[in-house]
């Protein structure tokens, strides 16, 4: 069974990418996906855009061609009571949100905050999403996480890149191992996420894929390959 989407990916506009949302369209056609997510970085982030362009995706149309075409933001939490950098009347214009924890954004706290951080913003109603929970320089109590992510029936992001010997982000492997031991046995649900930067990473989850095959993680619990969770997750009937 192939996945079906792919929602955490980036164009020029969140500022270190390198492939224009045109680019990351015929990728995704390409690579079969039927839904492509496009999540630029919000505001906070340096180099990232103005807050202007979350407001005109509206110009963008949902499907082209057969890809359906969602429109979000990747929100940097920027304090650890889980605010991010996104306000509502910019979020309910928009598919989901994904919210994660980013070193020019916040400091990198203790356990207790930065899980306090992660399980606040997932009591925001327009976070889908939980953005690579995997970096240790962001330690987490990862049993209060995976609770507070079933509980508010928030996604648990895979993360792709995080996983590639090259990731600037610590200690991931162990930690998506321990996130993924206590999501099984939790049942909570998960979703890769390729995090593209570079429109040819689009759908490509084989090191998420080479993770949970390690942890023999049930496949029904992975949002990617099934419709009912993806149109659950965001909220609407996309597939």
């Amino acid at each position: 069974m192939e996945p079906l989407i792919d929602i955490h990916c980036h164009t020029i506009v969140s500022g270190h990418a390198f492939s224009s949302m045109e680019e990351m369209i015929a990728r995704a056609q390409k690579m079969g996906l039927k839904v492509l997510g496009i999540a630029d970085h919000a505001p906070a982030m340096p180099g990232s855009t103005h807050m202007y362009y979350f407001f005109n995706l509206a110009v963008v149309p949902r499907k082209i061609g057969d890809l359906i075409l969602l429109k979000g933001v990747e929100a940097n939490i920027i304090d650890y009571d889980g605010n991010i950098d996104m306000p509502n009347d910019a979020l309910e214009r928009l598919d989901y949100a994904i919210a994660s924890l980013h070193t020019p954004c916040l400091d990198c706290g203790t356990i207790q905050q930065n899980t306090n951080a992660l399980v606040k913003a997932m009591e925001n109603p327009f976070v889908k999403i939980i953005g690579h929970p995997d970096d240790s320089r962001f330690p987490l109590d990862y049993e209060t996480l995976v609770k507070a992510a079933k509980e508010s029936n928030v996604a648990l992001e895979i993360n792709n890149s995080s996983l590639n010997p090259t990731t600037f982000r610590e200690g991931a492997k162990d930690n998506v191992k321990t996130l993924l031991k206590l999501c099984k046995i939790h049942e909570v649900k998960v979703i890769f996420g390729s995090d593209a930067h570079f429109s040819f990473s689009i759908g490509d989850f084989s090191n998420c894929i080479k993770a949970v095959e390690e942890m023999d993680f049930p496949k029904e619990l992975i949002i990617n390959y099934s419709r009912e969770a993806i149109n659950e997750l965001i909220g609407d009937d996309i597939l």
